[in-house]
């Protein structure tokens, strides 16, 4: 049996419910999406540059940003995509707009 418990995989660890952290954090979700309503242009722009400078606090490499603001029935919508170079980089800016 102690043999079995040395030998593990990469998804487990011989300790109880514990995972490898390359199992959460493969690098396969590198980007993060963004999306608010503001009542207008204006708002939706300063916002934007406010998620802009938090992701390029959080980048070791420029972060690619693509946005987009469109009329909407309350204003102006703005959806934004962030890629960073690696999954932590997102998980860090996704849990720092929370």
């Amino acid at each position: 049996m102690t043999d079995a418990i040395n030998k593990c995989s990469a998804t487990e660890t011989a300790a109880c419910c514990c995972v490898d952290v390359g199992t959460v954090l493969d690098n396969t979700d590198c980007s993060a999406q963004w999306q608010a309503e503001f009542a207008t242009e204006a708002e939706a722009q300063t916002a934007l540059q406010a998620l802009t400078a938090k992701a390029n606090e959080v980048a070791s490499d420029p972060c690619e940003i693509q946005s987009t603001l469109t009329p909407s029935a309350h204003g102006v919508t703005l959806d934004a995509h962030f890629t960073f170079c690696c999954q932590a980089e997102t998980m860090i800016f996704q849990l720092a707009l929370r």
